[in-house]
């Protein structure tokens, strides 16, 4: 049976990953800050027939992330898939920008996927086997107003797991970058912007399962989301600022804001 490690595991895409990947048999450590929520999780599972443990872990913190994939390889041994899926945004114009949760943004999403890369990589590079992946988003793809720090710690970890991706392969681990467009979750709940084909946690459960296990390089959904940012990825600067510019100067222009 092969170990799965999921941080950002008590709701939304996280959990409903865990749930996937314990439906198809394997073991599975859900990794999160509120332990009530995992320990209840966790016990579901082991009453429907799953193996599953609870890690609290603060991804934040590299020492936490550490003993998390300690405590997870002294029970179940070496771990087969690591999953950096933790996350936060907020929603908000530059002009409001607060430096310390911008940091602490950046903290959690970049730098929460680097500790658990850099504690899952010593034994995955000794055994070489294993499989890492980072749950990033399409906001990634282009530095979208109302989410420039989100666009920006997404964006970096598209770039980080592109590269790792290609240095990786040689030592048989494969990287797998993840972007979602619009899941119905916690932190899109926040949002109060339009999200056009947003779509279930368990549907989004399903499609990063299925492209994780293929061992796909990159899972992008849904797909008109996907289609869309793509186009406007290619789009020339000057067109781009023109185009986006009129819903941004709706959002964050003079007087609607407080």
């Amino acid at each position: 049976m092969k170990t799965a490690l999921i941080t950002g595991a008590s709701t939304g895409i996280g959990l409903a990953l865990a749930r996937e990947l314990a439906a198809r048999g394997w073991r599975v450590a859900l990794a999160a800050r509120r332990t009530e929520l995992l320990e209840a999780e966790v016990a579901a599972l082991t009453a429907a027939g799953r193996t599953a443990m609870a890690v609290t872990c603060d991804v934040a913190d590299a020492a936490a992330v550490a003993a998390a994939v300690a405590q997870v390889e002294a029970a179940w041994g070496p771990i087969d898939l690591a999953i950096a899926n933790a996350g936060l945004g907020d929603p908000k114009p530059v002009t409001q920008m607060a430096l310390v949760d911008a940091e602490y943004i950046m903290r959690v999403n970049f730098l929460g996927m680097l500790h658990l890369f850099d504690a899952v990589r010593p034994s995955m590079l000794a055994r070489g086997a294993g499989q890492f992946v980072g749950v990033a988003s399409l906001a990634g793809l282009r530095g979208l107003p109302m989410s420039a720090i989100y666009s920006a710690s997404k964006a970096a970890m598209q770039a980080f797991l592109e590269a790792a991706r290609i240095e990786l392969k040689p030592h048989g681990i494969t990287v797998t970058t993840v972007n979602p467009g619009f899941v119905k979750t916690p932190l899109t709940d926040r949002n109060t912007v339009t999200k056009p084909f947003m779509i279930s946690a368990e549907r989004a459960g399903v499609i990063v399962a299925n492209g994780i296990l293929r061992g796909d390089r990159e899972v992008n959904f849904p797909e008109p989301t996907a289609t869309a940012m793509r186009f406007v990825r290619l789009l020339p600067n000057w067109l781009y600022d023109f185009v986006v510019g009129i819903g941004a100067r709706q959002l964050t222009g003079p007087g609607k804001q407080p």
